[in-house]
């Protein structure tokens, strides 16, 4: 494909520099947009209300030094969300108890969401198998809870159902007592009929047609990461401690057939020489094949056997993150001739074998932020000029079948907003992660702007960089893409005090919503309650996912929501 011919450089500008421009095409200039007015309320639902501080804190490795140096501490984006007034434009609008009880906790807890803006000014508005003799063991075969019924038991949430809305098919809340920092929840992963979430020492896969818990795996120790991707068989890999003292690291994976809740395989990735408590890695799958990524190292194992099947370069560039799915794309630290640069390049790897079949090179001192999509290859990526994040300039690039530029987006005056999550001892290596407000397909990239009392979903050519249409959510409203399917993008709407929410499908060439799903305004109170989730759309069901626990209190625990999905 033919790479789109240079453009004029903006002022300011969400990219690169006169100094790095290297090819990039640049986004012309667009007039500007007359904000929004201001809701009179505060809005629930996936953009209106932030979980508290967990996310805004960086992980214990988030500002780790590249391996060929040059590489300056990177603060960790923070969510743009702060307490303001009633009829502000925070997140957390009107809720100064919920922030002043969220940031005690998050005193105790650090935690892995990520909020940033891409904006047309530049601005940021963030091998063995074996084990020794100590560690614990998960269980050899799932134990089995059949559960009570449709809605976890606590009664029919569908008796307020009216006609032409979706039923609840599965609400769960928390059954594991979690300590007082609280606890991830890693998931969900959606294989067959079932629903699939990890949390603390436990695995549970739950009916998605019934809700009932259909399997238990005991895992001994903590999860503490997860791969995003279930492979085509229905396999999922967690990443457990190896030990239960607070020395314990995060280096253990155990596969699970979350067809069947049986454990399998287990292994270690091997410590690297040199660096003492290591214990920072992100694992993703792709074909055959999960890798574990860190600090310079990167290693590739068996899916089916756990065995290893690589392990990092011996030169040149080193991966030190993945983004797997259909295609196993890397982010590699490159070794410079001096130290205060630094060099990054894209590599399209062999899941087999860990050898890059292409790479494209960034400018100097550009490095990968979040890869949105493999297949197409479409990355975000920034330039810190400064320690300040709100200085960072962010660009995102889709990428052709053979490593060429294809196109660089052109925002104009939007801004946007993609929510990525991930550990908290995960560090700059998490190149995936579980990303909400993006989605795409072979043609054509989805983005959510950023929301105060409403906002749109702007859908880009990924052959011009150039936007094709836009949908706005309607008064009051905000809404988000979640996936691409049959050529249309699934788009979730989330609810107001008054209002359900609903999953609804735009066209390939825009136009009007067609809702496929109708949420119970009964239920709004409790789909509202899902703060910042992680959301599925699979097989006609809507999924709603709490990301993390807080421990502090006992019988709050005992009563957050964990899933939730609605269907036909």
């Amino acid at each position: 494909m033919t790479q789109p011919p240079g453009q004029q450089q903006p002022q300011g500008g969400f990219g690169v520099s006169q100094g790095a421009q290297q090819g990039f095409p640049q986004p012309p200039a667009q007039p500007p947009q007359t904000p929004p007015t201001q809701p009179p309320y505060p809005q629930p639902g996936p953009y209106g209300r932030q979980p508290g501080p967990y996310g805004q804190q960086p992980g214990p490795y988030g500002q780790q030094p590249g391996p060929y140096g040059g590489y300056q501490p990177q603060p960790q984006p923070q969510y743009p969300g702060a307490p303001t007034p009633p009829g502000g434009g925070g997140f957390l609008k009107g809720k100064p108890g919920a922030v002043i009880g969220a940031a005690i906790a998050g005193l105790l807890v650090i935690g892995g969401g990520t909020w940033f803006a891409l904006s047309g000014d530049g601005k940021d508005d963030k091998p063995s198998v074996s084990k020794s003799i100590d560690d614990p063991k998960p269980s050899d075969s799932a134990s089995v809870d059949q559960g009570k019924g449709t809605v976890g038991g606590e009664g029919d949430l569908n008796a307020g159902r009216r006609p032409g809305e979706a039923r609840i098919v599965l609400l769960a809340k928390n059954d594991i007592d979690v300590p007082g920092n609280g606890a991830e929840i890693f998931g969900p992963w959606v294989v067959g009929d079932t629903i699939v979430k990890a949390m603390s020492k436990e695995v549970d896969g739950y009916s998605v047609t019934d809700g009932r818990k259909k399997w238990s795996v005991k895992l001994g120790a903590d999860a503490c990461l997860a791969a995003p991707q279930a492979s085509a068989e229905g396999k999922i890999v967690i990443g457990v401690k190896n030990g239960l003292t607070g020395k314990s690291d995060c280096s253990d994976l155990q596969m699970i057939d979350a067809k069947t809740g049986k454990a399998g395989w287990k292994t270690s990735i091997p410590k690297p020489k040199g660096l003492i408590g290591f214990s920072d890695f992100t694992v993703v799958l792709s074909g055959n094949t999960v890798t574990a990524a860190g600090l310079d190292t990167s290693y590739g194992f068996g899916l089916n056997d756990g065995k290893q099947l690589f392990g990092k370069p011996s030169s040149g560039c080193r991966p030190y993150g993945f983004a797997g799915g259909t295609r196993l794309i890397a982010a590699a630290n490159c070794p410079t001739s001096e130290a205060e640069n630094f060099k990054q390049e894209i590599q399209n790897v062999d899941p087999a074998t860990g050898k890059a079949t292409w790479t494209y090179a960034l400018p100097a001192d550009w490095e990968v932020d979040k890869v949105y999509a493999v297949n197409p290859a479409v990355v975000s990526i920034k330039l810190q000029v400064d320690d300040s994040d709100e200085n960072t300039k962010r660009r995102i690039i889709a990428l052709t079948d053979s490593g060429k530029l294809r196109s660089q987006l052109q925002f104009g005056k939007d801004k946007f907003e993609p929510r990525c999550s991930s550990s908290s001892i995960a560090y700059r290596g998490d190149i995936q992660g579980w990303c909400t407000g993006v989605a795409a397909d072979a043609s054509t990239l989805y983005l959510a702007t950023k929301p105060t009392d409403t906002n749109d979903v702007v859908a880009f050519n990924l052959d011009t960089g150039k936007p094709k249409w836009r949908s706005p959510a309607g008064p009051g409203r905000t809404m988000m893409p979640v996936t691409v399917q049959d050529g249309s993008v699934v788009v979730y709407i989330a609810p107001t005090y008054s209002v359900a929410g609903a999953v609804a499908t735009i066209a390939p060439a825009g136009g009007a919503r067609k809702v496929v799903l109708k949420h119970q305004l009964s239920a709004v109170e409790t789909e509202s309650g899902f703060m910042e989730p992680r959301t599925v759309y699979a097989d006609g069901r809507f999924f709603l996912a709490t990301t993390r626990i807080n421990g502090l209190n006992d019988a709050e625990e005992r009563e957050t929501k964990t899933l939730m999905a609605f269907g036909k």
